[in-house]
Formats: C-alpha cells, structure tokens, sequence
C-alpha cells in the first residue's frame, strides 16, 4: 500500500480509507489514484467491512487534477501521448467505477474542498457528510478553460440535486459550501469539523448491523434506479432483490422475534 493512502479499521467492521497527500491537497495524481483504486477494491472483497468511510489529511478532500506533480501513469511504455491521454482517463473513470461497485456502502466524510475530480468522487460515493466551514464543492472544469463533465460528473450531479442546479453550479463554476450543500440535498448533513468523523462511524456502525445482503441489495437497487429505463422494470428488479433476502434468510423472522423480546436483531447472514 502506498504511504498516499492510508487504510484504517476506527470501529468494528467499518474501514476508515484516507487520502494521505496533504500538502498537495490531496490531489489526484496518478500515484495517489492507483493506490486508492487499488486499496477500495481489496476492502470490497473483505467480507469483516461492511461499511466504508473516506476522507482526505489534512485541510482538504480532495483538490482533483495535480497539475504539478501528476505522477507517473502504469502501463504506457511505447504509447503515444493521444493513447496516453485515453489510459488516464480509463484510470481515473476506473476509481469511480469502483466506488460505485464496492459491496459496501461509501461514506464520503468530506473535510474540506472538493475541487473538480474531488466533487466527482464525493458524487461517487453513496452517502456524503460534510464539515460545516471547511468543506466547499465546486465543478473546476469550467475554470480552467475545460469542460465542467468529467468522471461522471454531468450524470451524476443532475441526478443528486436535479438538472437547473447541476447546471448553474456546473457552467458557472462557484463554490458551493457545506450549508448551500445541506440544502439543496448534495449531502445529506453538514456536521461541526470536530464531530465529522464520528457521525460518519456512527452511521456506518448503524448500516453495519443490518443483514449484509439487505445492505448490499439496497446499495444495488438504488444505483439500478438512476439507469432504470422505466418504473415498471425497475419495480420488477426490486421486487427479485425483496423475495431473495425474504426466502434465502430468516432475518425477517429475527427481526420481528427481537422486536416482540425488545432487543436488537442479530441477523446471521
């Protein structure tokens, strides 16, 4: 594992993954991103994680693109820089592919800026919690003479916080800070920069002792939902997911005898 990325275990069964290059901001080069890309896939074939927080060292999240120090792309040897540039973006497009398939749900405890790709990866994440006065967001891209679509950004922000916002936000290339954030629902909670971490455990630990294949299931049929071509289709796919945790499992029946016996459920599964 690479010193740029840190790997934790804060609480029983919850991963704590860091991005651990502070003075840069945590940016998105390429020996940070690898390690990362590397790090979350090893953690969804852990079966003790049931819940995955992330977060950035230091003052930031993540700050996207290192203009400075990018570092150095695997695999390129004999390529041309027109391929070189098609590997980056399959590298990059591949650390949000993989947070987005991770078994377990993403907490994206997002301490501080979340600049172009750091916005995208906060996006890619399932549940976002940020610090009040610390975190800001903002769609880069614009502001660099670039487009503002990137890693997902431009289906994944209209789907979050509906198509006007994600458009002005997008095209106009401000900041959005972590009350703006709260209230327009691209995160779920703006939390003091002291607490932010443990809320993001607390709610881990609460996902985490739910049924894992209800947990994974929800994950799966919430992202399902974004690509569902129709409500009925999408219906039939949650219906399949209901009746295999209903007929495989006795969890149903755990819960409702812990309910009756005024203790928690312990589901076996």
């Amino acid at each position: 594992m690479s010193d740029f990325v840190l790997v934790e275990r804060p609480r029983p069964h919850v991963a704590l993954v860091t991005l651990n290059r502070p003075e840069r901001m945590n940016a998105m080069a390429f020996d940070v991103m690898v390690p990362f890309r590397d790090a979350l896939a090893g953690i969804s074939r852990d079966n003790d994680v049931r819940a995955v927080v992330v977060t950035g060292a230091g003052r930031g999240f993540c700050s996207g693109a290192d203009q400075e120090s990018p570092g150095r792309i695997p695999g390129i040897d004999g390529l041309t820089v027109s391929t070189i540039a098609l590997r980056s973006m399959e590298l990059l497009d591949d650390v949000i592919r993989t947070l987005r398939r991770m078994h377990q749900p993403v907490i994206a405890a997002v301490n501080g800026p979340a600049i172009g790709g750091g916005l995208c990866l906060a996006l890619a994440a399932d549940i976002r919690l940020a610090a009040s006065g610390d975190a800001y967001f903002r769609a880069a891209g614009i502001n660099n003479g670039l487009t503002a679509s990137e890693l997902g950004l431009s289906y994944l922000l209209p789907r979050a916080i509906g198509a006007s916002r994600a458009f002005e936000i997008m095209l106009s290339g401000r900041d959005v800070d972590a009350a703006e954030a709260e209230r327009v629902g691209l995160v779920s909670r703006a939390v003091e920069p002291g607490k932010l971490l443990d809320a993001c455990y607390e709610l881990a630990g609460r996902i985490a002792a739910f049924s894992r294949p209800g947990v994974e299931l929800t994950k799966r049929m919430l992202w399902a939902s974004l690509d569902a071509g129709s409500l009925d289709a999408h219906m039939d796919h949650e219906g399949l997911g209901q009746l295999f945790v209903r007929l495989t499992t006795r969890n149903f029946e755990e819960a409702t005898a812990a309910r009756k016996q005024g203790r928690q459920p312990r589901f076996a599964d």
